[in-house]
Parts: structure tokens; sequence; C-alpha cells
């Protein structure tokens, strides 16, 4: 774990996280043939009638998911690229709640930069069921244009407009598992599929046994991502295997208390 008084260190060991990126990502040229393949929907695609019912007496207040905590105060570091362009990604969660169908959620801030320069910026609301499930009620996203930031067209909330919930991790994840993350027609539609548990896999971050891999999939913008997360850390990588270019691994972690 890499606490806000070991940033410095990270910092003085730039090559070393280089190196690790480079490992971790692999070449442009190699992810380049399979990720410019237009895929068809997966087989296990969900389709027909979506309606989650949603008893506020059935939330909690902290998120703790083994695969999807929120401590606020956190923030998440990611480093890679889209296509050739290196980019950063910065999740934090913040201290603020939002109220959604009776529900507080917590609020996400997450920021994707590029030349140390903010070109997407999201609001992300989540919250934790009695169960363990962790729902992804909204977001509010901004991108920037003609250098202000202006609200995206794939925002949404719950219950705004017919939009509806969906899971972002379940409470007891197990391969072949399939959910819907978000349903907002025509924008957003994401799905996953839990796909199972890796041996091992490292990145800048560290060296992570017996993760958990999703693999997800969005009618709106048709192409593969497959995604890690470390048990008691939550995402540490995640790429986009067909249909796209970029790959982002984690490479640190804060906590303020």
């Amino acid at each position: 774990m890499v606490t806000r008084h070991a940033r410095a260190a990270w910092k003085g060991r730039g090559s070393m996280i280089a190196m690790a990126l480079v490992a971790a990502l692999g070449s442009p040229t190699a992810l380049s043939a399979a990720a410019s393949v237009r895929p068809e929907p997966p087989r296990w695609a969900l389709h027909g009638r979506y309606a989650p019912e949603i008893d506020p007496a059935n939330f909690v207040s902290r998120i703790d998911n083994r695969y999807f905590p929120l401590e606020p105060g956190t923030t998440f570091h990611y480093e890679g690229r889209e296509g050739a362009t290196p980019q950063t990604d910065d999740m934090v969660v913040t201290r603020r709640t939002k109220q959604i169908l009776g529900v507080t959620c917590t609020v996400v801030q997450d920021t994707v930069s590029e030349h140390g320069k903010p070109l997407e910026r999201t609001f992300d609301w989540y919250a934790q069921d009695t169960h363990g499930n962790v729902w992804y009620m909204g977001e509010y996203s901004l991108e920037r244009k003609d250098g202000k930031f202006v609200r995206a067209d794939d925002s949404w909330e719950a219950g705004v407009d017919g939009a509806r919930p969906g899971i972002i991790m379940p409470g007891n994840p197990h391969a072949g598992q399939v959910y819907r993350q978000e349903f907002s027609p025509p924008e957003a539609l994401d799905q996953a599929r839990v796909l199972g548990h890796r041996a091992s896999i490292t990145v800048p971050y560290g060296t992570f046994r017996r993760s958990l891999v999703t693999a997800e999939w969005s009618p709106v913008e048709p192409q593969y991502e497959q995604k890690t997360y470390a048990a008691g850390i939550g995402e540490i990588e995640e790429h986009v295997t067909r249909g796209g270019h970029e790959r982002f691994v984690l490479v640190s972690v804060t906590r303020r208390p």
C-alpha cells in the first residue's frame, strides 16, 4: 500500500514504474491487432425487461465490498494510454453523499488527464446493500470543450427519465455471473460477466494473487473490456481487449485520515 507519505518515494522511482508499466501494458503494436477488431455481442449479453427493486431499508452506510471497497479519503492513481497517447486517471472517494431513490450514495470523483491537463471528470454515485452488492446509481459526466467542462450526454441518474441502477460489483461474485451495471437507454447500457480468478498479476502498485477478473460489454460502444480487482484494494487493471486501444494499471493508493 502506498500512503500519502510515500508518494515522494514513488516519484523518485520513476524508471522502475516505467519498466513496470511497459511490462503490464505491453507494446502498442502487440495490442493493436486484437483490439482493432469490432466485436460481435457476447453470448452472455442480457436482453429484455429490467426493473430492479430498490428499498432504502436494504442499504448500509459503508461500502466495504471485498473487491470494491470505497473508503472516503482514498485516492487511486492509474496510468496507461488510450491508443498511443499516455493518460492518467485519478479516482477520489470523497466524503460527500447524494440521495438517490431514498438511498444515501457515496460520491466518487474520477478525472482522466492527458499531459497533466484534465480531459474528462465524472462524479459517480455508489451504494451497498445488505448482501454486499455495490450498486451504481448514476453519474454526472463532464467533458472538456473549448477549454471548459460541459455536461456529457452519457450522464444519468437512477429514477430520472426511466434510468435504473445496476450493480458494479456483486457481494459474492462467482464465475459465470452476469449483471447489468447501468441502465439508461440509449446512452448507458454497460453489462458485465465474472470470468473467475487469475493466479497472479503484477502492476506498478504490487503483485496480487487470486484476483477477480470480469469482462464488460456495452452495445452503445461495442467493445470488450477486461477488469481485474484485488481483494481489499479494488480495481488494479483494466484494458480493452477488442474494439479499441486502452489500458490502465494501478500505480498508487493514498489515504487521508
